[in-house]
């Protein structure tokens, strides 16, 4: 089992920046991948950027160039440091881990809600 604890979200007004962070406990395994999704009031979860546990990262076009994911594999944490927020930014942001042992364990964190403001 793994146990992913977000914090960091927040208020912002648009134009201002936020980190997240992403603490994983458990069984965690040495090739791995973690990410952030975020959903949007009555849109579907959609992918903002993943890392690879050899630090290769891909994002979704609409935060290329403002959001940066990055990872400290010695403290099995994730961040997001997401710059020059939009209000369509705005929305609840899950961090996700994928575990991959002789199978792929997929876990997710409760959840922590992004505002920006205009």
């Amino acid at each position: 089992q793994v146990q992913l604890v977000e914090s960091g979200g927040g208020l912002v007004q648009a134009g201002g920046s936020l980190r997240l962070s992403c603490a994983a406990s458990g069984s965690i395994s040495g090739t791995n991948a973690m990410g952030w999704y975020r959903q949007a009031p009555g849109k579907q979860r959609e992918l903002v950027a993943v890392i690879s546990s050899g630090g290769i990262a891909q994002y979704a076009d609409s935060v290329k160039g403002r959001f940066t994911i990055s990872r400290d594999n010695a403290k099995n944490t994730i961040y997001l440091q997401m710059n020059s927020l939009k209000p369509e930014d705005t929305a609840v942001y899950y961090c996700k881990a994928v575990m991959r042992w002789t199978t792929a364990y997929t876990y997710w964190g409760q959840g922590t809600q992004v505002t920006v403001s205009s």
